[in-house]
């Protein structure tokens, strides 16, 4: 048998099971002209929330994350647990926005080849590229011009 180790030296030199490359339906019937319409607009809308949920990690997701473990070292007089609670739940946040990203990114290659579009791979290495840049860009303009030493050294009048 092929797949016996004593065959090939100890090595199992084929394919694992479950990693066979993965093969697409053939592209559904085209509808309507105005159903594409439909479907490529939701493509749009669905891509454009993941931008908005991309966007979230660069400023709102950790202040959230910063608000409940002040809340709970006020709460509970410890800072080590307040540290703890608030990786914890920055861990969360990230982790759950990022399942939340997987879940769009599948749904918009569905609306896409409903569409009539042949779209094999999904878009959000490219939306979270983009919004890194677009965070660091405007993470450094904030700490450079408006709270660094930019701001101390505008005029005061």
């Amino acid at each position: 048998m092929r797949t016996d180790p004593t065959d090939n030296g100890g090595l199992f030199v084929g394919r694992r099971p479950g990693t066979a490359p993965v093969k697409y339906r053939s592209l559904p019937d085209r509808g309507s002209p105005a159903r594409q319409r439909l479907d490529r607009a939701l493509a749009l809308a669905i891509l454009a929330l993941m931008i908005f949920l991309s966007l979230l990690y660069w400023g709102p997701m950790p202040a959230v994350a910063l608000w409940v473990a002040s809340q709970v070292q006020f709460q509970t007089d410890n800072l080590g647990f307040g540290l703890l609670v608030g990786f914890v739940s920055l861990l969360v946040l990230l982790f759950g926005g990022l399942m939340v990203l997987k879940r769009l990114d599948a749904l918009w290659i569905l609306v896409r080849r409903a569409a009539g579009i042949d779209q094999r791979s999904g878009v959000i290495g490219r939306v979270f590229g983009a919004t890194a840049v677009i965070g660091a860009t405007l993470f450094f303009a904030w700490l450079l011009l408006i709270e660094g030493p930019g701001s101390s050294l505008a005029p005061t009048g």
